[in-house]
């Protein structure tokens, strides 16, 4: 196992949530951070809370120029890149009879495409530094939430992903790993559109009981478990579920 002080790390989707807490967590373990994200005043306000061991670029990764600009700034921040965490992610739910084709499109170019087109950029400095690229999964592929068909398959595609990448990067001492969490606070239904923060947090409350462990999760616990599968040298093509019990489906006592 390799210690994460002065690594190099992205992480997009870094301004708020699961994102955020990953960026303390491995901020506080010695590494430099460079989180990315669309909201400036957001990146803004992690940096600040983290210090000088964190810096940001605001960037669309749905588009390449970014992704060229992000990679290249953590790159020189970090002075190389030992890890990756693809962390962005957008929502999009509806019945089956009402999918809109374009809102499918999307998903699915946020939540799968752009993270393997930024891992592709990735990959010449993992490859020297025999890094890591961390995917983040979700509960929904293992309980089914009716409406959410959108985002269960993209992570469902993530999954699937993170093992084929894992077979075919092995070689070059690319370690590629997934983390599946359960009940996290995050923003993702608020930028959707989908809930305000009073729903947002009923929706949490609702879930406390279906968690085994009884609590909602901590981004920062989600952080754990993506600090262990960075440094992790010889685990690859893991499919760690960090969910509180969550997604065992299990019945109430």
């Amino acid at each position: 196992m390799i210690h994460l002080k002065n690594t190099s790390i992205l992480i997009t989707g870094g301004g708020s949530g699961i994102g955020k807490g990953t960026a303390i967590h491995l901020a506080e373990k010695g590494a430099k951070i460079v989180i990315c994200g669309r909201r400036e005043e957001k990146l803004k306000k992690v940096k600040k809370e983290i210090g000088s061991a964190c810096s940001y670029i605001q960037a669309d990764i749905t588009k390449q120029k970014d992704r060229k600009r992000a990679v290249s700034f953590a790159v020189k921040h970090g002075n190389g890149l030992d890890a990756l965490v693809n962390n962005a992610a957008n929502m999009y739910r509806a019945p089956l009879d009402k999918l809109e084709e374009e809102k499918l499109i999307e998903i699915f170019q946020s939540n799968v495409i752009s993270s393997m087109m930024l891992s592709s950029l990735c990959l010449p400095h993992l490859q020297k530094s025999k890094g890591a690229i961390v995917f983040l999964s979700s509960v929904h592929t293992r309980r089914s939430f009716s409406g959410a068909s959108p985002y269960a398959a993209s992570k469902g595609a993530i999954e699937t992903l993170t093992r084929v990448l894992a077979s075919e990067l092995g070689p070059s001492g690319v370690r590629v790993n997934c983390v599946v969490p359960g009940a996290v606070p995050s923003e993702i239904n608020q930028r959707a559109g989908l809930f305000n923060e009073k729903e947002t947090k009923k929706r949490l409350n609702d879930l406390i009981s279906e968690h085994r462990l009884g609590r909602i999760g901590k981004s920062q616990e989600i952080g754990e478990a993506i600090e262990y599968l960075i440094t992790a040298q010889w685990t690859t093509g893991a499919i760690l579920d960090v969910d509180g019990g969550l997604g065992l489906g299990a019945i109430k006592d």
